[in-house]
């Protein structure tokens, strides 16, 4: 498990003063301005920020030290970081998506059918992207207890109760 966790991007300038547009990866989106500084992945970097408005697709936002729009357009893209220990504990059903990705996914039978390789959530739960050589293409999963009865993070896998194919 990484001892940084992503929660939000910067999606580029918004107005003509400084400020950005930042999309939350948070449950909550504006607890992205509570766990204090955040970072880039490789720590270079470092970010105060305080929310100003929610705007179109996130949360405007001003960083400390960006003042012109030429600033906060050359952060776009920029992924920002937090301590995982900043973070709060989940319920035991609940995960964080940076502790599912990478781990190996085998179905009920104990044989392995790939790795989680990406977490998708479009509004109606999340699905889980797993790289297979069973298929042809990834497979794109709900992340529900009836389709993922069993995640082990201390072990290091997920069980996946496959839907039969000629459903």
């Amino acid at each position: 498990m990484s001892d940084l966790i992503c929660i939000g991007a910067i999606a580029g300038a918004f107005g003509v003063s400084g400020e950005v547009r930042i999309k939350s990866f948070c449950s909550e989106p504006t607890d992205i301005a509570s766990y204090g500084p955040l970072t880039t992945e490789d720590g270079s970097r470092t970010f105060h920020i305080t929310l100003t408005r929610p705007v179109a697709g996130g949360l405007g936002a001003r960083i400390s030290g960006v003042t012109t729009r030429e600033q906060a357009e050359a952060l776009r893209g920029t992924s920002l970081y937090v301590r995982r220990d900043r973070l709060p504990a989940l319920p035991d059903d609940e995960f964080y998506h940076a502790d599912l990705i990478g781990l190996p996914a085998f179905d009920t039978g104990g044989e392995l059918i790939g790795k989680v390789t990406a977490i998708f959530n479009h509004g109606a739960g999340d699905i889980l992207e797993i790289s297979t050589n069973r298929h042809k293409s990834a497979l794109l999963l709900p992340f529900t207890t009836a389709i993922v009865p069993n995640v082990d993070l201390a072990a290091g896998r997920i069980v996946v109760d496959l839907p039969d194919e000629s459903e």
